[in-house]
């Protein structure tokens, strides 16, 4: 098994405004409003890798998650909760045709696992 590589990133917050100042300033990060609740970074330019600030409703706790691009969402899944994880948000597609979940390992940390939108013919 080849290694997969953490290829995005994403903060929750309920209070993105702070959480995009605080970045800008600490890291130098630019932000670029995709939707009412996404602002997204290239963050490490071609080094780094990129990532969002998520808007959430304040319902619940804040989060940081980092994603590991993977084949298949669906069987990542599957093989999390055979080795002890929990399926956190079960796998979904976006209208662009990304396909994501969120898994936590028996630790307690939160890890998310995407897919590319297939290639178009």
């Amino acid at each position: 098994m080849s290694a997969t590589p953490i290829t995005w990133f994403e903060f929750g917050t309920d209070r993105p405004d702070e959480a995009q100042r605080f970045y800008g300033e600490l890291f130098g990060w630019t932000f670029e409003e995709q939707g009412a609740s996404y602002r997204v970074t290239g963050a490490g330019g071609d080094i780094g890798i990129g990532g969002a600030i998520r808007t959430t409703s304040g319902d619940a706790p804040n989060y940081a998650v980092f994603y590991a691009e993977v084949a298949d969402v669906a069987e990542t899944c599957r093989r999390a909760e055979a080795a002890g994880g929990t399926v956190l948000v079960p796998p979904g597609t976006t209208p662009s045709g990304l396909t994501r979940a969120q898994l936590l390992d028996p630790t307690g940390n939160r890890v998310g696992v995407f897919a590319p939108p297939p290639a178009q013919a």
